[in-house]
């Protein structure tokens, strides 16, 4: 079992350094002080103790049960007023650290105004708050919004708005929060390999949002179960690490879209100068695409390219 050791740092700027121990299967990664809503909030004056780094929102009773009784408009509207105050008694309390939105789909209300990590991003945009806040993704509220972790990760990360990780894996059977411990190295490696590619998450990381299974009820199932996930998130960032420096996923991804940089056609669309006539021309002469000379998607090559990384 890989070991992993934990310091109070920045956690994957030093893994994409370098800073794997050959041999030992070994990661140093540093715990994000991040924390959630509590009582003391950051009205409290423990956040300056603990050097507080980020501010998590859970904004699991702001959504509604039914439209029926609802002002939807208003009901928005009054959400973003409230993140405007937020951030008005950050800068007035001297609070350096990130403020984060933590999307979830429903539960506790049928639905949940940061549903995923699109509306909430589109939220904060509409309301001019896109500078003031980052997204904590939890991986087990991204499959209650029907999407894979890895959807929410690069979404956010593609609008520089991933600011923090909650590890954790659910049910897509079930239709609650099951916080299950992350151990498959699949998920793992695909949750690492985004984090990466963005330099790290810093001064956010990776932290656990997960519990024990209700049948499992000894001491000791609270070891195997951070133990295992600790070593699946090793596991994993050690596989996206070679995955990325083996480069040929990312080739192929490259190869599939090499026509809008390349030829004169996908220059003048990703330039914005096509036009609706000009593509159905090109459509029109040319409807088979292997006759067109369009790239495969390669899916299933890029599967059996994944699963070699898979350890």
């Amino acid at each position: 079992m890989s070991c992993v050791f934990f310091e109070f740092s920045n956690f994957l700027f030093e893994f994409g350094g370098g800073d794997l121990r050959d041999g030992h299967n070994a990661l140093v990664l540093s715990l994000t002080h991040t924390f959630s809503l509590d009582p003391g909030g950051l009205a409290s004056p423990l956040w300056k103790k603990k050097k507080q780094e980020n501010y998590v929102f859970w904004g699991g009773r702001e959504g509604y049960h039914t439209l029926l009784n609802t002002d939807l408009g208003l009901e928005l509207d009054n959400l973003a007023r409230f993140m405007k105050m937020a951030v008005k008694y950050k800068k007035k309390l001297g609070f350096k650290g990130n403020l984060l939105l933590e999307p979830k789909p429903q539960e506790p209300t049928k639905h949940q105004y940061d549903w995923d990590a699109a509306t909430t991003l589109g939220f904060l945009d509409h309301y001019g708050l896109a500078s003031d806040f980052k997204l904590n993704i939890e991986c087990n509220h991204a499959t209650l919004s029907g999407h894979s972790c890895e959807h929410e990760l690069m979404f956010s990360s593609l609008r520089g708005a991933l600011g923090n990780v909650d590890a954790n894996t659910g049910d897509a059977q079930t239709g609650w929060d099951t916080d299950q411990f992350l151990t498959d190295p699949k998920e793992s490696l695909l949750l690492a390999k985004v984090i990466l590619k963005q330099g790290g998450l810093a001064p956010g990381g990776i932290n656990f949002d997960a519990k024990l299974r209700r049948e499992s009820t000894d001491l000791l199932d609270l070891f195997y179960a951070h133990i295992s996930g600790m070593d699946a998130l090793a596991r994993g960032l050690r596989n996206a690490a070679e995955m990325i420096a083996d480069g040929e996923a990312d080739e192929m991804v490259k190869k599939r879209y090499a026509s809008y940089s390349e030829t004169a056609l996908g220059k003048r669309i990703t330039e914005g100068k096509a036009t609706f006539e000009e593509l159905e021309k090109v459509a029109l002469a040319s409807p088979d695409p292997v006759e067109a000379g369009l790239q495969s998607g390669r899916a299933e090559l890029h599967e059996v390219v994944l699963s070699r990384f898979i350890k």
